[in-house]
């Protein structure tokens, strides 16, 4: 069973959300990726206590956040709850639509692995820096946690087509071989062709394609204040300690925030060439309100049935009487008839209508859209009595002719209501015909026929009605990140780090540091990480001061000749020097 932490946020969560959700094992984390991880928030910290949105240390400390330690989600849930938010581990990338409709429902999603040493200042992959120190800190701040919110409950009903699921796919692939220490440069480059490959025939975007424009010039690398003086809340700026000091630099364009922004793709493997800011996060819901004007969920019609046609994966339509329809929908060349292939439920209000699962409709679901011909009211407005009076009634044999050529001819065996409004009607020995083109959609010896009924189609989006009834599982990977088998010299190089940590959190005398610094120079030459956190206990306890000398020469002379290393080491020299700041909880 999952673990929910004591949090009735992530308790309430629906079946079909807790499917992606996986442990944290904390017990996992290295002493390594520790190291990593206090690295980055120590910068990030110093860094961003002027120039992010809010003030960083009491947003850390709202969502259960600490500098030293990776967090543990339970004491990020115990915080969040307090706000009415929650925190749940997921293995890497999930869908976005299911990433959308995890904020819809307060739930930030936590990457549970960490970014390796080699992709300490940024990695393409999600991560648990990214999404807790990104993500977590912010959600104090209520305007932004209602923009958060709403992003969600729209982003859920958006449509994307199947070549959006084939790059979500290949991104997630290229993503975990790319942070696997294992995966050979060969598997890497052909994931990276895969990828290309797709990305290059991807059509026009779909509403999810721009909708993750929005989110990613927003959630993830957006700007907040003037435009000429303004700050960071975006995750992927606060939890990258590279790209959120370089994007304040005059030489990356400052835009102004709209719906245009729709207009800019992005790539996540690459520095952004341009970021938007918005005046007020109230900005944000004004533009994300215009867009989802222009959504299927909202549009309805043909071009929203077309929508979900190229989808290829289970969608809703609703009838203007609330019947909605869940399937996958195919084209049958007529837009008066609406048709979908495989299993197929039938619902209203988000509710499963009794004896209309996948059970009772497993090889498809057919019937017209539009009113009837000759009939100036919509049907599904009909009284009883209104019905009986243009012979509609059970047991009567009926001829229905609609505006748009389909006719239906049938013994009605039964009439059913929602909300006051006629939703089905139920024939036996039934056919149905497109007069226009003679295509049959039903023939009598394929059973009894049930009708929805409704003028036109008024909302499709993405995914069942009820999902918890239909049992939606199409969209989870199979692609796991891997646990790691880690050689005897690396675990070596975890036990000197945890060494160091034991010394600089409990003030033990420090006669294992100079063991540690020769097994440094004559084991693990490699590393930096290492040497800068002795190098930073030895300073601050006054123990040493020519090993300290010694290893802060090394470090120089190794960022000399690993100009890749030299912002790191520098920018780690220099927060040594700083007064430290305790978060410990």
């Amino acid at each position: 069973m999952m673990n929910t932490y004591g949090n009735p946020i992530l308790e309430r969560l629906p079946l079909h959300l807790k499917q992606y959700l996986v442990e944290q094992h904390y017990e996992r984390y290295t002493p390594i990726d520790q190291a990593v991880w206090r690295y980055v928030m120590r910068q990030n910290y110093s860094y961003l206590k002027d120039v992010a949105y809010y003030p960083y240390i009491p947003g850390l400390r709202a969502a259960g956040l600490s500098i030293e330690h990776i967090p543990d989600l339970q004491a990020m849930n115990d915080s969040l709850q307090k706000i009415g938010w929650g925190a749940a581990t997921v293995d890497g990338f999930i869908p976005p639509v299911a990433f959308m409709e995890f904020q819809a429902h307060h739930v930030l999603v936590i990457a549970a692995d960490i970014r390796q040493l080699v992709h300490i200042e940024y990695t393409p992959a999600p991560d648990i820096i990214h999404e807790s120190s990104g993500h977590a800190p912010i959600i104090a701040e209520p305007d932004y946690a209602k923009y958060l919110s709403h992003f969600g409950e729209i982003g859920s009903k958006a449509m994307f087509s199947y070549r959006d699921f084939e790059q979500y796919e290949a991104i997630r692939k290229l993503s975990i071989l790319k942070e696997s220490p294992d995966a050979a440069a060969a598997e890497i480059k052909t994931a990276e062709a895969v990828l290309e490959r797709i990305q290059a025939d991807m059509g026009a975007p779909s509403e999810m394609a721009l909708l993750s424009r929005l989110h990613w010039w927003t959630v993830e690398y957006g700007l907040i204040g003037p435009i000429d003086a303004p700050k960071i809340y975006g995750a992927g700026l606060l939890s990258s300690i590279g790209e959120s000091a370089s994007c304040m630099q005059p030489d990356v364009p400052k835009l102004p925030y709209s719906l245009d922004t729709v207009n800019y793709p992005y790539d996540i493997t690459k520095p952004q060439p341009q970021l938007f800011v918005t005046p007020t996060f109230e900005h944000l819901l004004h533009v994300l309100e215009r867009f989802a004007d222009t959504m299927a969920f909202r549009v309805g019609g043909k071009e929203s049935i077309d929508k979900a046609i190229e989808c290829q994966n289970v969608c809703t339509a609703v009838y203007s009487s609330g019947l909605q329809v869940s399937g996958i929908f195919t084209d049958t060349g007529n837009d008066s008839y609406l048709q979908t292939q495989g299993a197929t439920a039938l619902a209203v209000g988000n509710r499963q209508l009794d004896g209309h699962g996948k059970a009772s409709h497993p090889h498809g679901f057919g019937s017209p859209v539009g009113p009837l011909a000759g009939v100036a009211r919509s049907l599904e407005d009909f009284s009883d009595v209104e019905l009986a009076n243009i012979g509609i009634h059970p047991g009567a044999r009926v001829t229905l002719v609609f505006t748009r050529g389909v006719t239906v001819i049938g013994k009605v065996v039964g009439i059913s209501r929602a909300n006051g409004k006629i939703i089905w009607i139920a024939f036996r020995d039934c056919s149905v015909t497109d007069n226009r083109t003679g295509e049959v959609y039903f023939r009598p010896e394929w059973g009894n026929y049930d009708m929805a009924v409704g003028d036109r189609i008024v909302s499709v989006f993405c995914g069942a009605a009820d999902k918890e009834a239909y049992e939606q599982v199409s969209l989870v990977s199979k692609a796991y990140t891997p646990t790691h088998d880690y050689p005897d010299q690396t675990l070596q190089l975890h036990q000197l780090y945890a060494t160091l940590r034991q010394v600089r959190e409990s003030d033990h005398d420090g006669d294992t540091l100079l063991p540690i610094w020769h097994r440094i120079q004559q084991h693990h030459n490699d590393d930096w990480l290492c040497a800068l956190e002795l190098l930073e206990v030895l300073k601050h306890s006054n123990h040493m001061p020519q090993v300290a000398k010694d290893i802060e020469t090394w470090l120089l002379r190794k960022s000399d000749r690993q100009p890749q290393l030299r912002k790191l080491i520098t920018d780690g020299l220099a927060l040594i020097e700083q007064p430290g700041v305790d978060l410990r909880m």
